[in-house]
This record gives structure tokens, C-alpha cells and sequence, in this order.
């Protein structure tokens, strides 16, 4: 299995189209009240930095290392040898993840990062086929 790369996209969770649906109302409030600046620059957030973090969040495993890819601004890449622990988490803080089913992955010594793959199980089972040591913590058993 040397350097195939498989590619997870972000589950979406209800919770990432709550703020789609209020910028979307908010919106139809300044169309309906002719604030046509005020739709203009709320347009322009939805399509900078919303739409490219919706469509483009995902999580790379290769043989070496994992990325995680969210929009425009993030984009990191963690060796798979530097992860320590992987843990359930629902944690509602700012990630690149697209859901609250998530999980956060240990690295480094202090350094961690919370994403939600599509197939947490297969996504585990992946990088702990690469990095056997990697403890897997189940909150949610």
C-alpha cells in the first residue's frame, strides 16, 4: 500500500447548514427591505468563505502523513508517526469539520486538530494500519 493516497470527505451535519439558513433569511430581509449594499456584502461572505469550506473539506491519508484541507485557509499536514491518540469528541469549537461527530487527533506533544471524516472507522483503521501505536479513545461506547 506504499504511497496510495485515500481521500475522506467532511460528514455534514445539520449544524453546518444553520448558518447558511440565517445568512440565507438575513439576506432575503435586505432584498425585501431594497438594502441592496448590505445583500451584496453578505452574498460575497457566503461565496468567499462559506461555499469553499462547505464543498471543500476533506482529510487525506497517505502512507506518511494526513492532510486536512477546509477552504480557502486551512490546509495542514500532520505525519502519521506524530499522532499519539485519536478521541471521539462532539466539541462545538471552530474546526475544519463539518459536523459535530467528530474526532480529535493528537499529535506532536501538545498539538491537536478535530475533524469529522465520513467513515470514522475506516478512517481509524487506516491510520492505525500505518501507525500501529496510535490509541483509539471511544467516548461514545
Amino acid at each position: 500500500m506504499l504511497n496510495q493516497r485515500r481521500v475522506f470527505p467532511s460528514k455534514r451535519g445539520f449544524v453546518i447548514y444553520i448558518p447558511l439558513i440565517i445568512m440565507v433569511a438575513i439576506g432575503g430581509i435586505y432584498l425585501y427591505t431594497g438594502e441592496y449594499i448590505a445583500l451584496a456584502v453578505m452574498l460575497t461572505v457566503i461565496c468567499a468563505i462559506f461555499l469553499p469550506a462547505f464543498f471543500d473539506t476533506w482529510y487525506a491519508v497517505s502512507d506518511t502523513s494526513l492532510q486536512v484541507k477546509s477552504g480557502l485557509f486551512h490546509n495542514k499536514i500532520i505525519e502519521i508517526a506524530a499522532i499519539k491518540k485519536i478521541e471521539d469528541t462532539r466539541t462545538i469549537f471552530s474546526a475544519p469539520a463539518l459536523s459535530l461527530d467528530r474526532l480529535e487527533i493528537f499529535y506532536n506533544k501538545f498539538d491537536s486538530i478535530v475533524i469529522s471524516p465520513e467513515n470514522k472507522a475506516e478512517f481509524i483503521r487506516l491510520l492505525k494500519d500505518y501507525n500501529p501505536l496510535i490509541e483509539y479513545v471511544n467516548k461514545h461506547a
